[in-house]
């Protein structure tokens, strides 16, 4: 098999340096001292921008040095789209999965969760070589919950809360902007620092960092209560419940993704979308600008390799 160019030859990109990935004829790909098996990278899974498998693969790995932090600890549900995403006459077929298939690597870590009447075991996301094998899944979606796994499988509490800003109709991302904020102000006043994440779809999500002990009732109360204090101080701007005949000309202030058993789109994953968007850390200035907009990959290998990432500061990372 011949090696898809340089989308599947790089390991950790230009932010850190090692180690490489090598396709080899058997269809495997060494990353990080592992072997994945990757065929058909020349798959197209974004139509309109004709990105392939293999530039999935590319961006992951580029993208591994701030995205394994994100997503390190946190038992891992995915999105996959394994024939693409399709077009928005004929939108390609998805699926959630949260549980391990079967054929998954042996070395890939794994955590195993209690549900009210099954037991799930979740992937792990330790390193580029689990975000190889999800490009071959076409798991385009990482979708991660609060908080982190700790010794002997437990659960810790949450590490961050975060706040999804969700626009109705006839909401610019520009109008979402100005409801984060709002946001950053409420949540400023109760301690908590609040970074943003422009979604990769319309909204953005802001996360904080918690201290430790903090519960998921303790930190979905606290969301709660913000959200409720902007609904209260603008009211034609701002809802906060689910409703959607609540939400047109608003911004929903959904801060249900706190619960424990909720998960957000890790920081750093892909977006399903028409283009090949990402769930972007962004800096406070950039959302203060009006023409602000959603960033696909490129844009965001291209901040990587300047170095910049908003949530490289410590406490955003894994401990």
């Amino acid at each position: 098999m011949t090696c898809p160019t340089a989308a599947a030859t790089t390991g950790w990109g230009p932010v850190r340096g090692t180690p490489t990935s090598v396709l080899t004829p058997a269809d495997t790909l060494e990353v990080a001292g592992r072997q994945v098996r990757f065929t058909h990278p020349d798959r197209v899974l974004y139509p309109s921008t004709g990105t392939t498998k293999a530039d999935v693969l590319h961006y992951l790995l580029e993208a591994a040095a701030v995205l394994v932090p994100q997503a390190a600890g946190r038992p891992a549900t995915r999105k996959h789209w394994m024939g693409g995403v399709g077009t928005a006459e004929r939108p390609g077929e998805s699926y959630f999965r949260k549980d391990l298939e079967d054929s998954a690597p042996e070395w890939i870590p794994r955590a195993n969760l209690r549900h009210r009447d099954h037991t799930n075991t979740y992937p792990i996301v330790d390193g580029p070589a689990v975000l190889a094998w999800f490009a071959q899944r076409a798991a385009l979606e990482i979708h991660v919950p609060q908080w982190r796994m700790g010794p002997g499988n437990r659960a810790h509490g949450p590490d961050r809360l975060v706040i999804d800003l969700d626009p109705g109709a006839g909401v610019d991302l520009a109008g979402v902007a100005e409801v984060a904020h709002w946001c950053r102000e409420a949540l400023g006043r109760r301690g908590l620092a609040a970074l943003p994440v422009t979604s990769g779809s319309k909204g953005i999500h802001l996360y904080a960092g918690l201290g430790k002990g903090t519960t998921a009732d303790e930190s979905t109360r606290i969301a709660h209560e913000v959200a409720l204090e902007l609904e209260s101080a603008h009211p034609r701007r701002v809802v906060s419940e689910m409703k959607r005949s609540l939400r047109e000309g608003k911004v929903l202030v959904d801060w249900s993704q706190n619960m424990a058993h909720k998960t957000t789109v890790c920081p750093y994953s892909l977006r399903g979308r028409l283009r090949p968007t990402v769930a972007a850390p962004r800096t406070w200035s950039e959302l203060a600008d009006p023409k602000l907009s959603q960033l696909e990959y490129p844009e965001v290998l291209e901040r990587i390799a300047a170095g910049l990432d908003p949530m490289a500061e410590p406490g955003w990372r894994a401990p």
